[in-house]
């Protein structure tokens, strides 16, 4: 995939509320799903509005998240979308599509800087990730399918974010999954106040809330790793990850900066990075270890004591231990 900074951006709406003319050539009366126009949310792809979107922002952190910036209305983008919606299809709520209509929802726009559409992210855990600007070429277009979308739903997983999409019906949007078995693992009772807070995005609430979960039941290894993720998120999960990733360049030798850096690696499936970060760090910072222990017994919490880079890092950890 080329650098999306280097691409040209389609022809649309600018934020600057020029009008590109080209664009309204090409715009149809057809609603989506209707004959000649746009193809129609449902699947595992859905459409936003500025009201929503704060919700799919939400449920990134149970499932990741494709968010597809467009016009609806632009025939010269309804094959991308078009190739988008199957591709996600393939991947039976593995990661779910989200379709935002740039005139409808400027404010999304604005708050992503995005210059034109069309533009693609991924959103895993709350964190927007560019992947790509303008209409792809053919070749692009399979790279998308066959690697990187597969390789932004492995990054989640490392991320903890492993839950299914729910199926909806294209004209109703309602559960369409004919099967007994849940989308997810059903959540226990006990653990419904502390998942809405994380869903309101009062991840430090959340945290605090599947703390007492585990105090009063230490076998809770789901709460375990829920007030983690939640950890992780209050601290790191609105940053600019520009910012903080030039801040932990500037500041090789500061242990904040590099645990928040660390933070960074995590939420975008980083692991090994994050791992490898600390454990460097501490290396080098004998004073600092301590912090670079707690921190990474967090991240452990987080994927798990059977995932092999955890046993890996934990032998590494115990040697600069003892």
């Amino acid at each position: 995939m080329t650098d999306p900074s280097q691409q040209s951006f389609h022809p649309g709406i600018s934020m600057s509320g020029a009008v590109d003319l080209s664009s309204i050539q090409h715009q149809v009366a057809a609603q989506p799903g209707e004959k000649g126009g746009a193809p129609a949310a449902g699947g595992y792809v859905i459409d936003v509005t500025t009201n929503t979107f704060n919700a799919v922002v939400q449920t990134s952190t149970t499932y990741p998240v494709l968010l597809l910036l467009w016009i609806p209305d632009d025939d010269r983008l309804f094959p991308y979308a078009q190739s988008l919606a199957d591709a996600v299809d393939r991947q039976n709520g593995a990661i779910q599509l989200a379709r935002i209509n740039i005139q409808q929802s400027p404010e999304i726009a604005q708050a992503l800087r995005v210059r034109g559409v069309p533009v693609l992210y991924a959103l895993i855990a709350g964190n927007p990730i560019p992947l790509f600007e303008g209409v792809p070429q053919p070749d692009e277009m399979k790279q998308l399918d066959e690697q990187v979308i597969p390789k932004i739903i492995e990054s989640a997983h490392q991320a903890g974010v492993n839950g299914t999409a729910p199926r909806t019906d294209p004209v109703n949007g309602v559960d369409a999954q004919q099967t007994s078995e849940p989308s997810e693992p059903e959540i226990p009772p006990e653990h419904h106040q502390a998942r809405d807070l994380a869903m309101q995005g009062d991840y430090a609430a959340a945290a605090r809330e599947y703390h007492r979960l585990c105090e009063t039941n230490p076998q809770d290894t789901l709460a375990s790793r829920e007030e983690a993720k939640a950890l992780l998120l209050a601290r790191s999960g609105s940053v600019d990850v520009r910012v903080v990733r030039q801040a932990g360049a500037d500041k090789p030798n500061d242990e904040d900066t590099q645990l928040a850096v660390a933070d960074i690696d995590m939420i975008g499936g980083q692991v090994e990075d994050a791992f490898s970060r600390l454990l460097d760090f501490a290396s080098g910072h004998p004073a600092s270890l301590d912090a670079v222990r707690r921190r990474l017994l967090e991240y452990f919490r987080i994927c798990g004591e059977s995932d092999p880079r955890v046993k890996h890092a934990r032998r590494s950890l115990a040697a600069l231990m003892y």
